[in-house]
């Protein structure tokens, strides 16, 4: 009897558990409109730094090492990084620019574009390795080279490729002649489409964030410095190559986007232009219309690595673990985009938490929306990229969710180009989950669809479709939540009619995209499916094409249906018309 008693103690229990388990499921309610405005998703979103494979787009040569890089020899110095050192780091080869042409090539076998940066910081560095004392041997000294811009009227060498290493000066223009010479132009399949205006220059000199090059650089960078610069130099590359396309001014972050660091010139140039962004695009506008008369500036390029914290003080790109900080890192791409998430319209307990969002400077946020804006006033149809950003440790689950989030957004609102800087596990299963999520390398659409979640603390949605193809959608849906499962009711506005559908995920326990529960039961284009805690899935739903559709694409062109209407025709007798009237219910 007491056996008896005590199983039937554990079945109650067990089913008690089992019950306040599904009871504890979040209901997020998700509507999904594919007759509403759809806009276009940029390939580019899927960028890197540092490779990653096939799954990736775009890669990029970039960061620090890249500023003092010297194309002719392949030399180049480490700056702060470490002891402002130059040496054969990027490529031991006396080949010029084997460096950045083993990267292209490495780009065209993967089937990827590339950005290549192009050196502005006055000097590149010389062949002699040497560990540069700042107070005696910084440029001008015998371990750098000036660096030129534009050759001018004075010839390329030739043939490309071939420069002459004994003028003491080292030529911008002719490296990307050599390029071109050797790829080329970049509107055929393997020329280099994307140019860098340099590397972080707000940090090169006495940022007070530590500077990256006072090798290279001694004073702190100005803003009509670097918008001199810049526009000299993208005039010399598109005299080489017209449709080349120029990114700047690459700023390492949000005191850049401010003040560019806090520069000399700030409050004497900025006229009426509230931070340096609106400066700095309001100033290419005119250098391109104005001096130029051609467009110097194809897309503006910021980092963001970042600035909020968990309720410890620890910023999110810190090996923190606990759960507060994966909470904060999930939460953290909300300041992308949520007006919500940020002061003073705040309506959430949960805000984030960093300087940024403490007073004046959350008046520029949320950001996307915020660059999107400074473009459409001060130069309108430039792109938008972020050539580097982070969440995190890239082998931990929080970032590779949070890092999903960061797609699925850049991709709704527009923005052309991202490259992650670093590599790991979890973000290349960010990647994968849109761009290769069955292992057959099938993708996430190309259309970005109207999407949204009741609850946006603890799920992300993002729809597509391909273009011109509407009978099959893709769906990510993220749950943030580190506990519960969400109980998702899912309510589709389409001409289509989804009758099944197709689940693939990665969560906490793993990296591996796996095919989970598939979507059992789609009626009047709504179901409910359950979306386990910590997870991010990639759902495909499935529509029937209509009667007489004949390429699939879910729609009966007037092609088609002339096809239809003969094919009809052909197989009836109208000679009496009678039988005509009886076909047509007359």
């Amino acid at each position: 009897m007491k056996v008896r008693y005590i199983i039937l103690t554990a079945l109650i229990f067990s089913f008690f558990c089992c019950f306040i388990a599904s009871a504890a499921n979040i209901n997020v309610t998700y509507n999904i409109n594919t007759t509403a405005n759809k806009t276009p998703i940029s390939k580019y979103v899927y960028g890197s730094n540092f490779g990653g494979g096939t799954d990736y787009t775009i890669r990029r040569s970039g960061g620090n090492r890249l500023t003092a890089y010297n194309w002719e020899n392949n030399w180049s110095n480490a700056g702060s990084d470490w002891n402002y050192s130059n040496d054969q780091y990027m490529s031991s080869s006396p080949i010029p620019g084997k460096a950045i042409t083993d990267f292209v090539d490495q780009c065209v076998s993967q089937g990827q574009d590339s950005i290549v940066t192009l050196q502005m910081a006055d000097y590149v560095s010389a062949p002699f390795y040497k560990e540069i004392n700042l107070a005696t041997e910084a440029a001008p000294s015998m371990y750098f080279y000036p660096v030129v811009p534009w050759k001018g009227d004075l010839p390329f060498c030739d043939p490309p490729g071939s420069p002459d290493t004994s003028d003491g000066v080292v030529y911008m223009d002719e490296f990307v002649n050599f390029l071109v010479w050797k790829y080329g132009y970049s509107g055929s399949g393997n020329g280099v489409k994307f140019y860098n205006l340099d590397n972080e220059p707000d940090l090169w000199s006495d940022g007070n964030r530590g500077a990256t090059h006072p090798e290279v650089h001694h004073a702190k960078p100005t803003c009509l410095e670097i918008k001199d610069k810049g526009s000299v130099m993208s005039y010399a590359v598109k005299l080489v190559d017209p449709n080349a396309q120029i990114l700047g001014p690459v700023s390492y972050g949000f005191a850049g986007y401010l003040d560019f660091q806090g520069a000399s010139d700030w409050q004497s140039v900025k006229g009426s232009r509230p931070w340096f962004i609106s400066y700095y695009l309001d100033e290419m506008r005119y250098m391109s219309n104005s001096v130029a008369g051609i467009r110097l500036l194809d897309v503006l390029d910021v980092h963001w690595y970042p600035e909020a914290q968990d309720g410890a003080g620890h910023r999110i790109l810190q090996s923190i673990n606990t759960q507060e900080m994966y909470n904060a890192r999930m939460q953290a791409p909300r300041t992308l985009w949520d007006d919500d998430y940020v002061y003073p319209h705040m309506t959430y307990p949960d805000g984030e938490v960093s300087w940024l969002n403490d007073g004046w400077t959350a008046q520029y946020l949320p950001l996307i929306p915020r660059l999107k804006a400074d473009i459409a006033q001060y130069y309108p149809d430039t792109n938008l990229a972020i050539t580097e950003y982070a969440y995190g440790p890239e082998t931990h689950w929080s970032t590779g969710i949070a890092t999903a989030d960061f797609l699925g957004i850049c991709g709704k609102y527009g923005v052309y180009i991202t490259n992650y800087w670093g590599n790991g596990s979890y973000v290349d299963a960010a990647i994968k989950i849109y761009r290769n999520y069955d292992g057959a390398h099938s993708k996430f659409g190309d259309m970005n669809v109207v999407a949204s979640m009741s609850n946006k603390v603890d799920s992300s949605i993002y729809a597509s479709v391909f273009n011109g193809y509407t009978c099959e959608m893709h769906l990510i849906v993220i749950n943030k939540n580190q506990s519960n499962a969400i109980s998702g009711t899912f309510n589709i506005t389409s001409p289509q009619t989804f009758n099944s559908g197709r689940v693939w995920k990665f969560d906490n326990t793993s990296s591996n995209i796996s095919e989970t529960t598939a979507i059992s039961s789609i009626t009047n284009n709504q179901f409910v499916y359950t979306i386990p805690a910590r997870t991010v899935c990639h759902m495909v739903l499935y529509a029937n094409p209509p009667d007489w559709d004949d390429n699939s694409d879910c729609h009966v062109n007037i092609l088609e249906l002339d096809a239809f209407a003969d094919d009809w025709l052909n197989t009836r007798n109208f000679s009496h018309f009678s039988e005509f009237a009886q076909e047509w219910g007359m």
